[in-house]
């Protein structure tokens, strides 16, 4: 398994490239941050983790200048969001973005997406939340259609245009991995229809092993090559990691807390100690 780290980026927290700086020196595969554009200050949608929502929602980062400072920085750590909320921007632009990211890191980038569950924070961007999925796939699709087609086009109810150029193209053929997060009764079946990977969040002592079989027989089904698994917030616990790599999981991500270098780093190290311990190092 392949480990790695991830962090609300936020004005108050260690800056994104110096994380990434001591990530890749510590030998860490990756680093994810999450996206929000504002929250409503106002709302009713209550945060899935319970209580009070946490101040870094409304203090994180743009996701993808963010990830272009740490890539500016590093040659081997792959960046990617955890997740990009695909339903509050512009598909188009946010191909260029993609695609432009993943060629100046040199296709380092990992693309991973969401539905999202702030309904006022997405209706803010002209996004009706009960059709956020078909316009999640669509959005999707065509990007795919950017990145891999010299003149795309793209027909579909909510996303539509008629050949279009748009360079650069990714670095990485076809394109960087849409890796897509989440738990949900339907999510396999998204990820089988238009994602290359899936993400899960680790909740407690969570395993996925039969999620991940479903999920491989749903590929094997639709003629697919067996599709990897990222586990998003795994508890730093040696008896998780070895059953994440029982039940098949290819990479792991430990959350660090939206703060400064001096409680950051310190979380880096005990983390690293963790994985050279799993690996018998």
């Amino acid at each position: 398994m392949d480990f790695g780290v991830y962090i609300f980026p936020t004005d108050f927290s260690i800056h994104p490239a110096e994380l990434a700086r001591e990530a890749e020196a510590r030998d860490f595969a990756g680093l994810l941050v999450p996206e929000h554009t504002h929250i409503p200050a106002s709302r009713e949608s209550a945060w899935p983790g319970g209580g009070d929502l946490p101040t870094e929602y409304s203090h994180s980062l743009d996701p993808f200048v963010a990830l272009t400072a740490a890539a500016a920085v590093t040659k081997r750590l792959q960046v990617g969001t955890g997740i990009c909320l695909v339903v509050e921007r512009d598909p188009i632009v946010l191909a260029k973005e993609v695609a432009s990211l993943d060629f100046v890191s040199g296709g380092r980038f990992l693309f991973g997406i969401g539905g999202g569950w702030n309904r006022e924070e997405m209706e803010n961007h002209g996004t009706d939340y009960t059709q956020r999925w078909t316009l999640l796939r669509e959005r999707i699709e065509a990007m795919k259609a950017i990145w891999t087609e010299d003149e795309a086009t793209y027909h579909g109810k909510f996303v539509n245009f008629d050949r279009i150029w748009s360079w650069p193209k990714p670095a990485r053929k076809p394109h960087p991995p849409v890796i897509v997060g989440g738990n949900g009764e339907r999510t396999l079946q998204r990820v089988v229809r238009y994602g290359d990977e899936w993400m899960p969040l680790g909740r407690g002592d969570q395993s996925f092993g039969p999620r991940i079989k479903e999920l491989q027989e749903l590929a094997a089904q639709a003629g697919r090559s067996p599709i990897p698994v990222s586990v998003f917030g795994s508890p730093s616990k040696p008896g998780m990691l070895e059953q994440h790599q029982t039940d098949g999981v290819s990479r792991i991500y430990f959350p660090l807390p939206p703060a400064d270098r001096e409680k950051v780093l310190p979380r880096l190290d005990r983390l690293v100690a963790l994985v050279r311990e799993f690996n018998g190092a």
